[in-house]
């Protein structure tokens, strides 16, 4: 057999970083946790109309990675408040909230949630004027109802609170329409 001489050309490498790096650990299961999301329904109102229209196929929630809504507060990590919550409804919040595994996100979808919506008024009794006021929330997705895409903004938000990038591109407005804005 006769000898062949191969000469090999080094890869030019700059001397400063190594040529393979490998993230904290920390770093990969974030990515895992903002990919994998297993929101919990707590649909109170009108929004739950729209957080369902979510699930299916035209706008495909699962694409995002947050496919089963739970209905359990101790198999999920996001718990997405869609509705009015009323003081009596206050202590069932924070109880779900409390059984949920950390690491945790709340979102707070529609008006009604952020802030009471059309029944906050002088006056009224039995509204919590905004759901942060009993439990922390980490995304606010305004609109009456907000539209699907609003929710899946919102959705895209908690993914880059949780690893510090955004990983899906920024919706570009249709014509002279803003897709749902004041998500961001």
């Amino acid at each position: 057999m006769a000898e062949t001489d191969f000469s090999l050309k080094r890869a030019d490498l700059d001397q400063d970083q190594a040529p393979i790096r490998i993230a904290p650990l920390e770093k990969i299961f974030d990515v895992c946790r903002s990919m994998s999301l297993w929101p919990m329904t707590f649909g109170l109102a009108c929004c739950a109309i729209e957080m369902m229209a979510v699930g299916m196929a035209r706008f495909d929630i699962a694409r995002y990675g947050a496919e089963v809504f739970r209905p359990s507060p101790r198999q999920s990590d996001l718990m997405i408040v869609a509705g009015t919550v009323t003081k009596k409804m206050a202590p069932a919040v924070v109880r779900l909230y409390e059984q949920m595994p950390g690491p945790k996100w709340v979102m707070a979808l529609g008006n009604c949630s952020i802030s009471g919506g059309p029944f906050n008024f002088k006056g009224q009794y039995n509204v919590v004027e905004g759901v942060d006021r009993i439990i922390p929330v980490d995304v606010y997705v305004p609109g009456c109802p907000p539209r699907p895409e609003a929710l899946l903004e919102g959705l895209f938000l908690i993914q880059e609170k949780i690893t510090g990038k955004r990983w899906w591109p920024v919706a570009k407005p249709v014509g002279s329409a803003v897709v749902e804005g004041g998500v961001r």
